[in-house]
């Protein structure tokens, strides 16, 4: 089993756990239904975790494909910044204690565009590329105030409808060989329009 969590019938699925007893792999994606997923940081935690030790995070770039699997589209997120202005960003989130990378993909996709926008995960978990947030500019060409982050980006089709979640305020879509590409991702901040240049190079497209 590699402790993942248990589905019933599984040889070991009675065998104690401690506090994940009773949690389902449906938790991680979802959610409980009784506020934050397993393994999630209350303000003061993380905000502790992230000044002592590089945080665990995906990193989803979010695409429409073709009928030939082709990059059709490349999506990015509209949201609200803690000083009221509007910011242009990729899928991001922290790797959940006990989570797999999948399911971080998955809830982090379905946090950010609803339960139906039915992403592909991807078959192989090598990352396009990884990238090193840092909280002190000018060590990387990514950037992040609050934490020192390892990334692990993806290049992650959606197949369904996005209904904006949370802090989304909409998805907009480009197409990659358009001349508003450059316009799109000159509107990304600390690095994320370097992610989206390295996701496009490593697809062919």
């Amino acid at each position: 089993m590699n402790d993942e969590v248990p589905d019933e019938g599984d040889f070991d699925a009675d065998r104690p756990r401690g506090e994940f007893d009773h949690v389902t792999p449906e938790d991680f994606i979802r959610g409980s239904g009784h506020g934050n997923p397993p393994g999630w940081l209350d303000p003061a935690d993380i905000n502790r975790a992230r000044s002592q030790m590089p945080i665990a995070y995906v990193e989803i770039v979010p695409v429409r494909a073709d009928e030939f699997g082709r990059i059709a589209q490349v999506g990015s997120l509209l949201r609200v910044t803690e000083d009221g202005s509007v910011e242009r960003a990729l899928i991001s989130g922290r790797v959940l204690f006990h989570e797999t990378l999948r399911e971080a993909i998955a809830r982090n996709v379905a946090k950010d565009l609803g339960d139906i926008a039915l992403p592909i995960l991807p078959l192989n978990l090598q990352p396009f590329t990884v990238a090193e947030f840092f909280p002190t500019p000018g060590l990387s060409e990514y950037f992040d105030p609050r934490q020192h982050a390892i990334a692990l980006c993806y290049v992650v089709p959606i197949a369904g409808d996005c209904r904006p979640q949370d802090e989304t305020l909409d998805v907009e879509w480009v197409d990659p060989h358009s001349d508003m590409l450059d316009k799109f991702l000159s509107q990304m901040s600390n690095g994320h329009d370097r992610i989206v240049r390295r996701a496009l190079a490593w697809a062919n497209a």
